[in-house]
This record gives structure tokens, C-alpha cells and sequence, in this order.
């Protein structure tokens, strides 16, 4: 099958054989598949990638001298049943699933593995437990976003927001944009998004930001705080008399970029009990002063993914119209062109979210 390998560090097009089923598993086509900003840091950053996962007993472990297939944010089509398994849904049926293998031996990564390609190939093996069928007839274009809008969906989950929080997103990329998208599903306003890139402040407005500010121009926290008064004064917590300025509402930073430095930039200019989700995958060591986050009694919260439930919600609000991701999805590429769209994403003003199409010619 045709693929777009990732081979000493460079993406090429190859010919490799396709996945056989195990037990329990189904070999699915694959018919849509995005390119998440974690695989662009993964070609750049593979050895700590592998390292970190390592250290955390996490399942993202290659052997980087042999190929990797990445692509885990799909949307494929039921082709093939391995044995013991209960075929309850038809052949030529779409599909979307969390991007592992349930196996006896442990769980095993689908796209950051040498053994099991992701959705940048032809075809690909899933554990038929895990899959969902696409509802309410639902685009491809679309199902293929419910893998990185659970991301943001799952982030804001983990923030436990309440009512009288009000939120700044720092980065508009695709994971920022997700977050966006979560808030509003959630009814969290203002929702103020900083970037420098005018093409993404574009589109976390069609996403559903209330406020966008250039961090050039203005700074993020002080426009936060302009949008976090409260209206109604009288439903403001009591002003400490040390004090300045009116009340402002609970502060909640989603820290969306994962480069480093970002973080430590962060507890500079966040307020005092400012609660920070970090949801950026920086691969690359990064520090910050603790006495930043004990003078301001800072929580720091790490996320990673989405749980079950979450991926199926995802998917239903976006079948149901509840999440828009079409302004995510810029552009379209075969597996020729897999490379190339590596490239282009390095341009915030030119795509937010290329979709590999595996049998585009």
C-alpha cells in the first residue's frame, strides 16, 4: 500500500505492506486524515518524543531507525474482520476511533508506532471495540476533526470551569482553535484569544472567540482583564484592599502553543490564584521559577487527549452542528504531498488544517 513514511527524520512516499488483523481488530480504509501539530514537532523532535515516553511508561515508543506512519486524527471505512471478531457493523461503514490497538500485552499506539501505520497509509488496523460509526451523515472532512476538537474539548473538561470564570487562550493554532470551540459548546464568555498571526486571530473569531488581541500590539493579560470586570458589580467577590482596580473574575489560561518559555510568560502576567491548563505539546525542555506560581498561588493543570466518552461526545456534537470545524480544514493532500504540507503548516497564515486524502491522486 502506498504511505507517506517517515524515514531518518524525512517524510518520503513508499510502497509497505499492509496491516493484517489480529484477533479483535478490523483493517479499515482510510479516507480522510488531519495533520496534527504533533506530528510536526514529532519530525522535528522524535529522539526526546521517544525518550520523554519512555519515562512515562507512555505508549508512544518507536524504534527511529525503522519507519513510522503517522496520522492519528482519521476517519476510514470498515474493510476487513480479523478473528473473534463480532461484525456488528458492515463493510464500506465510516468510522472513527481512539487512535490505539487494545491488545493482551497493553495498549499500543496507532501512528507513532513501527508496527501499526496511522492514517497518512492506505489502510490501517483498529480494535473493532473502539470504533464509532459516523453519524447523522456527517462529512468525512468533518468526522476526520473529532480526534483534535476532543483535545480541546477534554482540556476544557479538565479546567472544572464555573460559571464566573472567564478564559484566555494563548494560541490560535489548530489546539487553541479546538479550545475556542469547547468554550463556546460551553457557554464560557468572553472568551479573549491572543496570537500574532492575523489569519489565526480570522479564524478563533469564526471559532467563537469574543475578543482577539495581537500580543504585538497590546498585551493578552491586560486585555483579559479590561473583558474580565464583572457587569454586574454587586456579583463581585469583595476587593482585597491591597488591591487595585474593580474585582475581576476568576482567571482561567489555556496555555495552547508548547514552545518553550511559554509557560514561565504565563505565570508572569497571569493574576494572582489564575488557574493554567497547559494543552500545548512542547517537546523540548523548558523551565520557570516556582516563586512565580507560590507568590501567586498558581495552579498548573497538564492535559493529554480525551477519554472515551469525551471522543464520543466530540463526535456527536460535530454531527449534530454543535461544533463548526470547517474553518480548520484549508487544504487537502495525497500521500505525495504529505511532505510538502509538513512545510506549509509552518506558515500560520497560509493553513490551519491539511487533511491527508490517501488515495487522492
Amino acid at each position: 500500500m502506498r504511505a507517506a513514511v517517515m524515514r531518518n527524520k524525512k517524510l518520503v512516499v513508499a510502497d509497505i505492506p499492509a496491516p493484517e488483523p489480529g484477533p479483535g481488530e478490523v483493517i479499515v480504509k482510510t479516507l480522510a486524515c488531519g495533520i496534527c501539530g504533533s506530528d510536526l514537532h514529532a519530525l522535528k523532535h522524535a529522539e526526546q518524543l521517544v525518550e520523554s515516553s519512555k519515562r512515562a511508561g507512555a505508549a508512544f515508543v518507536m524504534d527511529l531507525k525503522r519507519d513510522v506512519v503517522m496520522g492519528h486524527e482519521f476517519c476510514a471505512e470498515v474493510a476487513e474482520f480479523g478473528s473473534g471478531t463480532q461484525r456488528r457493523l458492515k463493510p464500506g461503514t465510516r468510522v472513527c476511533s481512539f487512535p490505539v490497538l487494545i491488545r493482551p500485552n497493553g495498549i499500543q499506539a496507532v501512528g507513532y508506532s513501527n508496527d501499526n501505520p496511522g492514517g497518512y497509509a492506505e489502510y490501517m488496523r483498529l480494535t473493532e471495540a473502539l470504533l464509532l460509526e459516523v453519524p447523522n451523515g456527517l462529512s468525512t472532512e468533518r468526522a476526520a476533526l473529532t480526534e483534535p476538537m476532543a483535545v480541546g474539548y477534554h482540556a476544557v473538561q479538565k479546567a472544572r470551569l464555573t460559571p464566573d470564570d472567564a478564559p484566555l487562550v494563548i494560541g490560535c493554532g489548530p489546539v487553541g482553535l479546538a479550545v475556542i470551540a469547547a468554550l463556546k459548546l460551553k457557554g464560557q464568555h468572553p472568551i479573549v484569544a491572543a496570537d500574532f498571526s492575523p489569519r489565526r486571530r480570522e479564524l478563533a473569531l469564526k471559532m467563537g472567540a469574543d475578543i482577539v488581541v495581537d500580543p504585538k500590539e497590546k498585551s493578552a493579560f491586560e486585555t483579559w482583564k479590561e473583558a474580565a470586570v464583572y457587569a454586574d458589580a454587586s456579583k463581585a467577590p469583595p476587593v482585597q484592599p491591597w488591591t487595585r482596580g474593580p474585582a475581576l473574575r476568576p482567571s482561567v489560561i489555556f496555555e495552547c502553543v508548547g514552545v518553550p518559555g511559554v509557560i514561565e510568560s504565563i505565570m508572569t502576567g497571569s493574576q494572582s490564584g489564575a488557574r493554567i491548563v497547559v494543552v500545548g505539546v512542547c517537546m523540548e525542555r523548558d523551565s520557570f521559577e516556582p516563586m512565580l506560581g507560590i507568590s501567586k498561588e498558581l495552579n498548573v493543570q497538564f492535559v493529554l487527549g480525551y477519554t472515551p466518552e469525551e471522543f464520543a461526545e466530540t463526535l456527536f456534537n460535530l454531527a449534530q452542528g454543535n461544533i463548526n470545524g470547517d474553518p480548520l480544514i484549508t487544504g487537502k493532500v495525497g500521500v505525495e504531498g504529505v511532505a510538502q504540507a509538513f512545510e506549509d503548516l509552518s506558515s500560520p497564515e497560509r493553513h490551519a488544517k491539511i487533511l491527508v486524502e490517501p488515495w487522492r491522486s
